[in-house]
């Protein structure tokens, strides 16, 4: 299992082994997500807020409800 040391700048370089598996190159960024279990999951932030655009279509003939029926519970 590849490993990789703290230096004192809190920097570490990712192990060549890891890089190539993950695809990554110079100067692309990498997102660190922490789990409720303490476990820290590290991944390629691949994508761009921007290459998200179009990728939901909207919705056609939506029945509209009205604000009463969504306040049912409520008093």
């Amino acid at each position: 299992m590849p490993e990789a040391t703290l230096t004192s700048k809190g920097q570490i370089t990712i192990p060549a082994e890891v890089r190539k598996a993950m695809g990554l190159t110079a100067g692309e960024r990498v997102v660190f997500t922490r789990l409720d279990d303490g476990t820290t999951v590290m991944r390629a932030k691949s994508r761009s807020i921007f290459e998200l655009q179009g990728l939901l279509t909207p919705v056609v003939n939506q029945r509209k409800v009205p604000i009463d029926d969504m306040n049912i519970g409520r008093g």
